[in-house]
């Protein structure tokens, strides 16, 4: 258990807010705090929580009682709300992505790197049983070397409802990929190890958004008007990236297409592949044998279905905040390399070529040191459980 003396003060009291509330008290520490505009919102909190609550963020994060700061606000507004945080000596956790534009995020960076404080991002499907299984055997070199990874986040009709914020460029900064690609994004540039990326081709297309005889068999979005409102962003992405290595990244995200759903991704390697549904529990090995006469050896591992990418990113966090320690992982860093590669996507679509990709300083670690990272704060935490 993290310790009660940990405060926590959720700034977006919608169900997000909420769920990372309920993982910080499971964990352990104490939610002192929470922010929100709508009062409805801050009744259910506080009656939930036993929590002070506030209007404003600016409010929460000069409470004393809170030691770190959980953002689950819409895009536009994480950089004002971590900035004052960081400058207030709290610790961040801000949801995906770091922020609406790439200008945004490099100035959350540079007030972190100002700060005495931290930030970190929820990139949460790193943590799901799948992906620690495969990051142990790769460990191993099971896989030999990595070459291509094939990332999908799509959806058959899923596009949120005209009028929402995801739907508003202005406060979201874009759709799709912004939204749910986002999170294959990451994931690929995790497994990798986040390399050099040479350069970028991508397209992003708005084909749903504006019609009016949009079928949504399953509701997803709720009441659907197109002529009620704007709609101003992606609904699909489809993009290619290139390594200075000579590893490849082919994503494709979308709340809507002619197409079946899938959350499939698949890691190519020299020696074994793996193929596993973004953020589930199962994870199967792909290889092939000559002993015995030639054939393919498929493993299936089950992971264990208590752990969930939430609340294992929730836990690193709120250890990291107890140790007074620098991050592991979901560092500022790293989610600077997934904004320049979206922002690289959109520019990519606008001019219709290839865009570079400026590195980030400090982002790459070796795979061997990431783990040995990782190990260690895992031993810290079992000596808490």
């Amino acid at each position: 258990m993290i310790g009660t003396d940990v405060g926590v003060g959720i700034v977006g009291l919608g169900g997000m807010g909420n769920h990372h509330a309920r993982n910080v008290t499971e964990l352990g520490a104490t939610v002192v705090a929470g922010a929100d505009l709508v009062p409805e919102q801050r009744e259910h909190f506080a009656a939930e929580f036993g929590a002070e609550t506030y209007e404003t963020h600016e409010e929460l994060v000069v409470d004393d009682a809170v030691d770190a700061v959980i953002v689950t606000t819409p895009n536009r507004f994480h950089e004002p709300i971590t900035i004052d945080a960081l400058e207030a000596g709290c610790d961040v956790l801000v949801e995906k992505p770091l922020a609406h534009t790439l200008d945004s995020a490099e100035r959350i960076a540079e007030a972190e790197a100002k700060a005495d404080g931290f930030c970190m991002v929820g990139f949460h499907n790193r943590h799901a049983a799948s992906m620690t299984m495969f990051e142990e055997h790769h460990s191993r070199g099971r896989f030999g070397e990595l070459t291509h990874i094939e990332a999908n986040y799509v959806r058959r009709r899923g596009v949120p409802g005209p009028g929402s914020w995801f739907t508003n460029e202005d406060l979201s900064g874009g759709g799709a990929l912004l939204d749910i690609g986002v999170h294959a994004l990451d994931l690929a540039l995790y497994a990798l190890d986040f390399p050099e990326i040479t350069e970028v081709s991508g397209v992003a297309r708005t084909t749903f958004g504006a019609q009016e005889e949009y079928a949504d068999p399953e509701g997803f979005g709720d009441n659907w008007d197109a002529s009620a409102e704007t709609y101003e962003v992606d609904d699909s992405v489809s993009a290619f990236i290139r390594c200075a290595d000579g590893q490849t990244i082919s994503l494709e995200a979308a709340w809507a297409t002619n197409r079946e759903e899938s959350m499939d991704f698949r890691i190519r390697g020299t020696e074994a592949g793996a193929q596993f549904d973004i953020g589930d529990t199962n994870m199967q090995l792909l290889g092939a044998s000559s002993a015995g006469g030639d054939h393919y050896t498929d493993t299936q591992f089950t992971g264990d279905t208590t752990l969930t990418g939430y609340k294992e990113q929730d836990e690193r966090f709120l250890t990291t905040v107890a140790r007074a320690s620098e991050p592991t992982t979901n560092t500022i860093d790293e989610a600077l390399v997934v904004q320049r590669v979206i922002d690289a996507i959109y520019r990519s679509s606008e001019s219709g070529r290839s865009e570079p990709v400026e590195s980030v300083a400090g982002a790459h670690s070796s795979t061997g040191e990431k783990h040995e990272q990782e190990s260690e704060l895992e031993a810290e935490v079992g000596a808490d459980d």
